[in-house]
């Protein structure tokens, strides 16, 4: 059996970090927030921005911790799995319901990406059907991720690539726009932050409902820590990327979203349909505003093929730790790729993919339901793990962990209870008490069939022990 090989360049991580954030949720998602919150939503962004940030802040202490350890111990660095952090420090029933949950997460993402996609190739080409579109495309990434994790790699980087450089035009021209210095445009100036209603015309509610998709839309930052795992330079990518994404989540998501509302009233329905296009258009650059629509096809090909890759490898720590059949735990060992991993999360991905054509409106909803409130939990189940990781850490090593949790443990405490709470209200809003439901039953459920399976082969792991075992053995060969 093969191993994971560390051919990412740093280049890579970066932009895997940035692919993994970039997508619908951005270009498409924005004005819908806009719409059903006002102004107000630059409030929605900042804090959903400032939770990924934190979290990621947790997964790179966990993640750099570990592959300190991990290296000590065998000079081979650990994947950073949120999984088995769960396991280790939570429990195993932990482990295995967030494993399987972002599992699960990804891969409807995988389905719901490809079947958006196969809606433009068949609006650009209506000979090609939605469903040939949708499975194509899917192939193809496949095809890439299963070629080696370095061809994968360089994919993600021209792509993001492309992604980045749509989003920092728009921030210049916008920047140009409000500032009164673009020649086709007169600025309204800050005072249309307060007209049509003022600044919350929703309400206060509303900003909490934006929130969630907010946090759906941004979520895929901390796939850099895994990918981090099969870089050239594994601890010091995660500390590039885990630093770079505070500047790259405002910068685009923050700043986007605050030149819309300097530019568009909140209730432009129309304009905000499509608000990056339309605000380029106005700016007098109709081949601009053309373009976005390819930079929006490229962004989907891009999540499409990030959450493959998540999926692929979370599919493989879960196989790794027993969490999931042995068959999953192979690698290539010539492409250092795990081939049937990758195979598998693409088959339930097709499916997923299918129900949008067979159930649209039930089945697929009630998937679509689940993958913003599933997200929110993960969160929740990383902040735990950070806070029993730090205690444990500390019992054993005195060394200084490359990453920190800042003001550690009350804003640990802090990003529990606020993702509590913005999970809790999904239950007031009535727009989103399905997605309560749905999310929470499948939460309960996959802690229930953790305790069945346990019981029907009752083979509990040794992870507790084992990072036990690990720091102890750490600290004396470091003595």
């Amino acid at each position: 059996m093969g191993k994971l090989q560390n051919s990412l360049k740093t280049r890579h991580i970066t932009m895997i970090s940035i692919g993994g954030v970039i997508g619908t949720g951005l270009f498409v998602g924005t004005g819908k927030n806009i719409l059903s919150t006002g102004p107000a939503v630059i409030f929605s962004y900042l804090i959903a921005c400032l939770i990924i940030v934190f979290i990621m802040q947790m997964v790179g202490e966990m993640a750099s911790g570990e592959l300190a350890l991990g290296m000590n111990r065998n000079g081979d660095p650990e994947m950073g799995s949120f999984a088995s952090y769960a396991s280790k420090y939570i429990g195993d029933w932990a482990g295995f319901t967030v494993g399987w949950l972002y599992w699960a997460s990804w891969v409807f993402i995988v389905g719901l990406e490809a079947a958006l996609i196969g809606g433009m190739i068949n609006a650009w080409f209506p000979v090609i059907p939605i469903w040939a579109g949708s499975i194509g495309i899917t192939l193809l990434m496949t095809i890439i991720n299963v070629y080696s994790v370095k061809t994968f790699g360089e994919f993600e980087y021209w792509i993001s690539f492309l992604k980045v450089t749509a989003i920092v035009v728009f921030l210049i021209v916008g920047t140009l726009m409000v500032l009164g210095v673009w020649p086709t445009f007169n600025p309204q100036g800050f005072g249309i932050l307060f007209k049509h209603g003022g600044f919350a015309p929703q309400g206060l509610v509303p900003i909490l409902t934006a929130i969630v998709f907010v946090i759906f839309s941004i979520c895929g930052a901390e796939v850099a820590a895994i990918a981090a795992a099969e870089s050239e330079n594994p601890a010091k990518n995660i500390v590039r990327s885990i630093r770079n994404v505070v500047f790259r989540l405002a910068l685009f998501f923050v700043g986007s979203v605050t030149l819309m509302v300097l530019i568009l009233p909140w209730n432009d329905a129309d304009n905000l349909a499509a608000p990056y296009a339309n605000i380029l258009r106005m700016a007098g650059l109709p081949i601009a505003a053309e373009l976005m629509q390819i930079v929006i096809f490229v962004s989907l090909v891009s999540v499409l093929n990030s959450a493959l890759y998540t999926s692929s490898r979370m599919l493989l720590s879960m196989s790794q730790q027993g969490d999931a059949p042995k068959f999953f735990s192979k690698i290539n060992s010539k492409r250092g790729a795990p081939v049937p991993s990758i195979i598998g999360s693409t088959i339930v991905a097709y499916i997923c993919a299918m129900l949008y054509f067979i159930s649209p409106d039930v089945i697929f909803y009630f998937l679509g339901n689940c993958v913003g409130g599933l997200m929110i939990i993960v969160y929740i189940f990383i902040a735990i793990s950070q806070l029993r990781f730090r205690k444990e850490f500390l019992k054993w090593n005195e060394k200084k962990l490359p990453i920190r949790m800042w003001l550690f443990p009350y804003l640990t405490y802090g990003t529990i209870f606020l993702l509590v709470a913005v999970y809790i209200s999904q239950l007031f809003i009535e727009s989103l008490q399905s997605q309560f439901y749905l999310s929470t039953a499948v939460f309960v459920s996959s802690i229930a069939l953790f305790f069945v399976m346990r019981k029907i082969n009752p083979a509990p792991s040794e992870s507790k022990k084992e990072v036990e075992t690990l720091v102890k053995e750490t600290v004396s060969e470091t003595n």
